[in-house]
């Protein structure tokens, strides 16, 4: 009984870090595509605002979405360290503590989301007025953007050090790892566009492609692949799924 959970033990943890990064990248595009950019409408508060109120449903959805999307990376984040520390335990420690930080970050920064709520549905039109309102709201907003990118500051660390345990690994494809490193210094170049180059931020979007494919194919592998339990036993020393 001991040796075959010992066999099957990374392969659970593997398909279940699928099965969580999965959830976190439909989510993650959900709030974005279909949730955010429905309703903001770029230099116009009174139209953002309204969208907000008009689709009231859909606004808080984005909240839902977003806050499983943090809850389930809490637990990814534990999943992807005990997967990897058998490569370096100090290396998947600092990626463990650098994506749970990300994680803090971004779960804080839902108050910036909320308080578009707040001041939309508050008493607050009556003492500040609508026009104020309105551009607190979008405000906030945008602050959440920036939030966001300061967590993604966080999170492209945290790849750089996850593909580099994962090319070193021998259990997992060393091209992965090569393609999470690739979407750490993507976020690193959108994040830090967003706080010091803000006028070529439209111009460097494109280069998200490159995190959506290396994700997606980190995701994929873990789901329907796993790891290789045979390199796994050879790195580990043993039949466990522990060092």
């Amino acid at each position: 009984m001991a040796d075959r959970t010992a066999e099957t033990s990374p392969l659970v943890l593997a398909r279940a870090a699928g099965v969580l990064y999965l959830i976190i990248i439909v989510l993650g595009l959900f709030s974005e595509i279909f949730v955010r950019s429905s309703v903001v409408s770029p230099g116009d508060a009174a139209a953002t605002a309204a969208n907000v109120l008009a689709a009231e449903g859909l606004f808080r959805g984005g909240f839902l979405a977003d806050s499983i999307m943090f809850l389930s990376d809490v637990a990814l984040a534990v999943l992807l360290f005990v997967l990897l520390k058998p490569v370096h335990m100090t290396l998947a420690l600092v990626a463990l503590f650098f994506r749970l930080t990300q994680t803090a970050v971004i779960a804080l920064n839902l108050l910036n989301y909320h308080a578009v709520l707040l001041l939309l549905k508050g008493p607050y039109t009556s003492t500040l007025g609508a026009a104020q309102v309105n551009s607190l709201s979008s405000f906030f907003l945008d602050l959440h953007s920036h939030g966001y990118d300061l967590g993604l500051i966080l999170f492209g660390v945290h790849c750089l050090v996850l593909g580099y345990l994962i090319a070193k690994s021998l259990y997992l494809p060393k091209v992965l790892g090569y393609l999470v490193m690739a979407a750490g210094a993507t976020y690193l170049i959108g994040s830090y566009t967003r706080f010091l180059f803000p006028d070529l931020v439209g111009a460097v979007s494109p280069i998200y492609l490159v995190a959506i494919v290396s994700e997606l194919s980190l995701c994929l592998w873990l789901l329907v692949k796993g790891v290789n339990l045979e390199r796994w036993r050879e790195v580990t020393g043993s039949n466990s799924g522990t060092t």
